[in-house]
């Protein structure tokens, strides 16, 4: 079986349950691994649905571990399929639900369409549910895009405008600019600076220990990946925005595979993992990228 990324619309709790329950019990009477990452409440739905075979299901909350949606294939997806290579893998992610900011969804956005590519010809189903009553109708436009087949309590039937590039593609616009930052430019030189800047500014907004270790190393990662990757030098900004500390890092690279930073990388292999473990520690990763320039965004949650 080739893979497949149904999206499901559903209008209420019981559509919900009898789109995603079924597909569950499917799964366990096949005896294939089944993981479920939605949202807390959607996830108690499912529990109390399922019963004692909910013991059977690789449960977890989306809104912990899909915070950052570029975190979400690597540490989510792709760490549980990964561990059952020759095996039909069914997973329920729901990476998108009323309350993700206008921030945030350009990147959810983005992560649904990369799914595809991420997992093609691999033996996995991901089933996506969708809101419909308070979801915007652009998240539903774009569902369409991102998955080949749309399933509702009508039954299921094929996207007409499935086009995963549109979205990847789309989304791929500049960033707003911020209305005031403190900005570093950087070289080999002074690379030091940037890690100094950052855990200022950092400390400042009332990050502490792992925290603090983690905004130090995502700078840390993207500085490094400017001098190799970005013509030798880059542009370090900061600044505090809707409750959350921005780390910038431009520079003037092209990233030309929409995969990096989103492949679970062999310890024992060689090679960059910059962008892998910036997604692994923010609460949010923006990029925007494009002949001869690239702008990253690392977005992290302050206290309060």
């Amino acid at each position: 079986m080739a893979f497949v990324h149904p999206a499901l619309f559903y209008e209420n709790e019981a559509e919900y349950l009898s789109g995603t329950v079924p597909f569950i019990r499917d799964g366990l009477e096949a005896g294939e691994p089944v993981a479920v990452s939605v949202p807390a409440p959607n996830l108690e739905l499912i529990k109390h649905e399922l019963g004692e075979a909910a013991e059977l299901v690789k449960m977890l909350d989306m809104t912990v571990v899909g915070r950052n949606p570029g975190r979400i294939i690597p540490g989510v997806l792709r760490d549980f399929a990964d561990r059952f290579p020759d095996r039909h893998v069914r997973i329920i992610g729901e990476p998108i639900w009323a309350g993700r900011s206008e921030t945030e969804y350009p990147a959810c956005a983005q992560h649904e369409a990369l799914i595809n590519l991420a997992f093609a010809g691999r033996r996995v189903t991901i089933l996506c549910p969708y809101d419909t009553k308070r979801l915007e109708p652009l998240v539903l436009d774009d569902a369409a895009l991102t998955h080949p087949v749309i399933q509702d309590a009508t039954g299921e039937r094929r996207s007409p405008v499935y086009s995963p590039s549109r979205v990847i593609d789309g989304y791929n616009r500049p960033l707003p600019e911020p209305k005031d930052a403190a900005v570093l430019r950087f070289d080999h030189r002074n690379l030091a600076q940037v890690r100094h800047l950052a855990n200022e500014w950092a400390m400042a907004a009332g990050l502490t220990g792992t925290r603090l270790d983690d905004v130090q190393l995502a700078v840390s990662e993207l500085g490094a990946n400017s001098l190799d990757h970005g013509g030798g030098s880059g542009t370090l900004r900061l600044w505090r925005e809707e409750g959350r500390l921005v780390c910038e890092i431009s520079d003037a690279g092209h990233i030309t595979d929409p995969l990096v930073g989103r492949s679970p990388v062999d310890p024992r292999t060689a090679g960059s993992r910059g962008l892998l473990i910036v997604n692994l520690l923010s609460d949010l990763v923006r990029i925007h990228t494009g002949e001869g320039s690239t702008v990253v965004r690392a977005y992290f949650d302050t206290p309060g």
